[in-house]
C-alpha cells in the first residue's frame, strides 16, 4: 500500500484547508477535531490568529465528559453556536479537517446551524 491511513488523512486535511482559505473572505473558521475518546471544536480568526470560542467534550458543564458519540457532538455544536453569538460571530466556514463529513462531524455541524451559525 502506497499511502498509510495517517498520510491519507493529512492529505485530505491540507486539501480541505487550502480550498477553504481561497474562499475565506475574512470569515472565522470553525475547526473540528475528533479523537477516539473526545470531540472538540474551535472558532478561529485566522487574520489575527486568535481563538474566538471553543467547546469540547472535556468540559464538565456540557455533561458529556469522555463521550464521543452523536449525542455529544450535537451538544457541542449547540454550545459553540451559543458561544459564537456571544463573541459576535454569525457567519463562518466549516473546517472538517481530514475527517469525513459523516456521523459525529455532520451532527455537530447540523446542531451549530440550528443554533444560528451560518456556513
Amino acid at each position: 500500500m502506497a499511502n498509510s491511513k495517517r498520510e491519507l488523512f493529512l492529505k485530505r486535511r491540507l486539501r480541505v484547508r487550502n480550498k477553504l482559505r481561497k474562499m475565506a473572505d475574512g470569515r472565522a473558521r470553525l475547526s473540528v477535531h475528533r479523537s477516539s475518546k473526545n470531540i472538540s471544536v474551535q472558532l478561529i480568526d485566522d487574520v489575527n490568529g486568535v481563538t474566538l470560542a471553543s467547546a469540547s467534550s472535556l468540559e464538565k458543564d456540557l455533561g458529556v465528559v469522555g463521550k464521543n458519540n452523536v449525542e455529544a457532538a450535537k451538544k457541542i455544536g449547540a454550545a459553540i453556536a451559543e458561544r459564537a453569538k456571544k463573541a459576535g460571530v454569525e457567519a463562518c466556514y466549516f473546517d472538517r479537517g481530514g475527517f469525513l463529513f459523516h456521523g459525529k462531524i455532520k451532527a455537530l455541524a447540523d446542531a451549530a446551524r440550528e443554533g444560528g451559525l451560518k456556513f
